[in-house]
């Protein structure tokens, strides 16, 4: 049973730059398998969730190069990096001068590499280990930014993203969201802001290479997500 996710991430992962983010670098596996399989030995668990964490995603990759050509959209704003994964696009928020940054994820090793590849990158995140799309409090934080990197990959998962960013979006947050096409993306609430073509393992993805989108999310009423 792992009792340091801090050790285990150190143990099993490489500081590596980010291909698309060169000045960022991460903590980052090898294989994704591997390690996938280690993560459920050491938890004694089977049929747990993907070391996400461990990887910069392409649609991670795109948010940041956008976020750091940009710093103008979260310079000395409030931020949420949601399910941050490997703290990446917060990361990118915080040398872009964004105060604060809050980077959420459900998942301990998560929070663990976060806090390490922001000490890799002289930057401070909060981490928040919590569901933020659970069913919401009556007095949620309020956002000026929130960044959102490869969610839409499983449809129950989306809806309550997308019910999540709506409610925000409400509130007058900026909703920004980097994507290569998950099949859970809501296209129609969706306007492109910048796309990318950007290197992946092809442990991860189908392709070396993925084409990827920036959107921003347009304030309207939730609706269901189903694939296209």
């Amino acid at each position: 049973m792992i009792h340091d996710p801090r050790a285990f991430v150190l143990e099993n992962t490489r500081l590596r730059p980010v291909p698309l983010v060169p000045e960022i670098k991460l903590r980052v596996a090898d294989e994704a398998l591997p390690l996938w399989t280690k993560t459920e030995e050491q938890l004694e668990a089977i049929g747990l969730p993907p070391p996400y964490w461990a990887f910069a995603w392409a649609g991670g990759q795109a948010l940041a190069r956008y976020v750091l050509d940009r710093p103008e959209l979260v310079a000395n704003r409030r931020v949420l990096d949601l399910a941050s994964g490997s703290g990446l696009v917060g990361i990118a928020a915080a040398k872009a001068a964004a105060v604060p940054v809050v980077a959420s994820d459900i998942d301990a090793f998560a929070e663990a590499a976060i806090a390490l590849n922001g000490e890799a990158n002289d930057v401070y995140l909060e981490t928040l280990l919590l569901d933020l799309l659970e069913v919401p409090s009556p007095r949620e934080t309020r956002y000026d930014v929130i960044l959102v990197g490869d969610l839409f990959y499983e449809q129950d998962t989306a809806v309550r993203a997308l019910a999540f960013l709506d409610r925000h979006a409400a509130l007058g947050s900026h909703v920004l969201i980097g994507d290569p096409g998950r099949t859970y993306l809501p296209r129609a609430r969706l306007a492109a802001a910048c796309e990318y073509e950007v290197p992946v393992s092809r442990d991860l993805e189908d392709r070396e290479i993925k084409h990827t989108s920036v959107w921003s999310l347009v304030p309207g009423p939730s609706e269901a997500v189903s694939a296209v």
